[in-house]
């Protein structure tokens, strides 16, 4: 059983870090605002505001950012500004000993990906596909919010995963499955093949999503993932969707899932709003998930934080 964070509660602290590409400062500056008008308080990384080009800072120096929030008592939740690209890069100088011994809310998706995944196979330790600081606005969907604080701030013994009303889930392979969910963004996860923090879906419930990719390009990477026995390993598949996705010699994503997804004969549910697109469902990476297809459901079968 992975290792659930302590509860999030009114009053507690965001550590704000940025992993990847950098992000301006005024919408860092806005966002935060009106996260503390929710009365959370908020402790900022050394390079929260960095920019190098197309990355905050050095690796060396973002991974030092997220270690200081694990160390800091004072911080409850985790939260990167953004994803972009470059998370993958910190790895290797994170202190997973100490993460594991100082378990805290993890928030995020797109790029942030990888991290998600990393901490629950390295470290034992829940995390959350959910929003990240740039979702802190006014025009943020509530769904998105009731979401991240249904997985955060919430002790259930189970949770049903849910779309927002009028977005439906659709079971298209029958089956009913029980096992830790993983997954994110897929052009993150290809991006850990062949290294040391590379995507273990053997017993998993693997979700997926995308972004700003056409869909020949989306059928690389997906044939990258099969290749790679990630689809063999897995016992069910979510595909979620591909957020503005161009068509590709004639090709959608639906044709996609239909032609590549569909023959790998594992219960497949599809067009779960999670990730890029204007509705986040929240995805406790690392807890343990029913995928029922017979009755179109996805329950988290477990609580994802704990008390404190």
């Amino acid at each position: 059983m992975a290792t659930r964070p302590p509860i999030l509660r009114q009053g507690d602290t965001f550590g704000i870090v940025t992993l990847g590409s950098p992000l301006a400062r005024e919408m860092i500056d806005a966002r935060v605002a009106y996260l503390e008008s929710f009365g959370f308080n908020v402790v900022l990384g050394r390079y929260v505001y960095g920019q190098a080009g197309f990355l905050a800072a050095t690796a060396q120096q973002r991974a030092g950012d997220l270690m200081d929030m694990f160390r800091n008592r004072d911080v409850n939740v985790i939260l990167p500004t953004r994803g972009g690209v470059g998370v993958a890069g910190i790895l290797p100088f994170l202190d997973y000993a100490v993460i594991r011994s100082n378990p805290k809310i993890l928030s995020g998706y797109s790029d942030v990906t990888i991290l998600l995944n990393t901490l629950y196979q390295q470290a034992n330790l829940i995390t959350f596909h959910s929003l990240l600081l740039i979702d802190f606005r006014p025009d943020t969907p509530p769904y998105n919010y009731n979401q991240f604080y249904g997985v955060t701030a919430t002790i259930a013994p189970q949770r049903q995963v849910q779309n927002p009303p009028g977005v439906s889930l659709v079971s298209v392979i029958p089956g009913n499955v029980t096992g830790p969910i993983v997954g994110g963004n897929l052009t993150s996860l290809v991006g850990s093949l062949g290294t040391a923090f590379e995507i273990d879906t053997r017993g998993k419930i693997f979700f997926l999503e995308e972004t700003h990719e056409p869909i020949n390009r989306v059928y690389r990477y997906l044939e990258h993932l099969r290749l790679a026995g990630k689809f063999r390993d897995c016992i069910g598949i979510i595909m979620g969707e591909c957020t503005n996705c161009a068509d590709a010699y004639g090709k959608t994503y639906s044709d996609l899932i239909r032609d590549e997804i569909v023959p790998l004969r594992k219960p497949l549910m599809t067009n779960l709003a999670s990730g890029h697109g204007l509705f986040k469902a929240a995805i406790p990476i690392g807890a343990v998930a029913n995928l029922n297809t017979l009755n179109n459901t996805l329950t988290i079968v477990e609580p994802t934080v704990s008390a404190r």
